[in-house]
């Protein structure tokens, strides 16, 4: 890899919109694999925030080479995820790193998932699942992305805990990873329109809703209450969404936000790797 020394004169022709500087500038960066977030840390010049928007530019052709390349595809595509937590994960990890602006300087997902597992173990040790719902939720540490809902970042993952938002199943797959660090039983629910947990506290069954605040619903009186609801959402209520479910679901959410915001070449992309896992 290029040095610091070698990358700082490299960023110096940013400005310089001659083709052939471009394609020049464009061919190195690929050794870097799009992300030079640690060199630049190392440089003695902070970027304009003009360089910064260019440089992620410039590297989003290499993140998505890289993303194509390790792109976790399971035997039997996504239907045979029934509990793949460590493929799932996989997965999650690849489109952070992706979705990532190749610039910024942060942990990987994983390593950000141990992070937040380490600040909830206090709570978590002394009210168990109930404890992580009010570490996460009811806290305010992470809430709704309500203002941009369709934002493609909210499949980042990263970027929703630096953040502090996400979708309902951004928020809800970091519950859940979390909540497996700490050994505690938590699953998803693959409800019509929404995405939801369901947790077992103090021998009840809750659905918890953490796209608000954690709020929770106790299954049993839902099913008393609405004893006349339709066979599809008494099933929702139920059933448990496999991890194979789950990534199809990012994938298909993220593939409506590139859509909406009119990004054809990431919708293409997406629909690759829908396809990959069999969607």
């Amino acid at each position: 890899m290029p040095t610091t020394t070698e990358f700082e004169s490299l960023v110096r022709l940013l400005d310089d919109e001659t083709p052939q500087v471009r394609n020049v500038i464009a061919a190195k960066l690929r050794d870097y694999g799009g992300d030079v977030s640690e060199v630049l840390a190392e440089c003695q010049h902070p970027l304009t925030d003009q360089e910064r928007t260019l440089l992620s530019h410039l590297l989003r052709p290499s993140r998505e080479e890289e993303l194509l390349r390790e792109w976790y595809v399971p035997a039997g595509g996504w239907m045979a995820m029934e509990d793949d937590w460590e493929g799932l994960e996989g997965c999650l990890r690849q489109l952070s790193d992706y979705l990532h602006d190749g610039v910024t300087l942060r942990p990987s997902l994983s390593d950000t998932l141990d992070l937040l597992a380490e600040e909830s173990a206090p709570i978590v040790e002394e009210a168990g699942i109930e404890g992580l719902r009010l570490f996460l939720f009811e806290s305010g540490k992470l809430s709704g992305n309500s203002e941009h809902y369709n934002d493609p970042r909210n499949a980042d993952l990263a970027w929703s805990i630096s953040n502090g938002r996400s979708n309902p199943i951004g928020l809800a797959l970091i519950f859940l990873l979390v909540a497996r660090r700490h050994d505690l039983a938590a699953e998803g629910v693959n409800f019509p329109g929404h995405f939801l947990c369901r947790i077992e506290n103090e021998g009840r069954s809750y659905l918890m809703d953490c796209y608000n605040r954690g709020q929770l619903h106790d299954i049993r009186e839902l099913m008393e209450r609405h004893s006349s609801m339709n066979r599809d959402v008494a099933l929702a209520l139920t059933s448990v969404a496999t991890t194979g479910e789950m990534i199809l679901r990012v994938l298909r959410n993220l593939e409506l936000a590139f859509q909406k915001s009119g990004q054809t070449g990431e919708v293409t992309l997406v629909q690759k790797l829908i396809k990959s896992i069999g969607g």
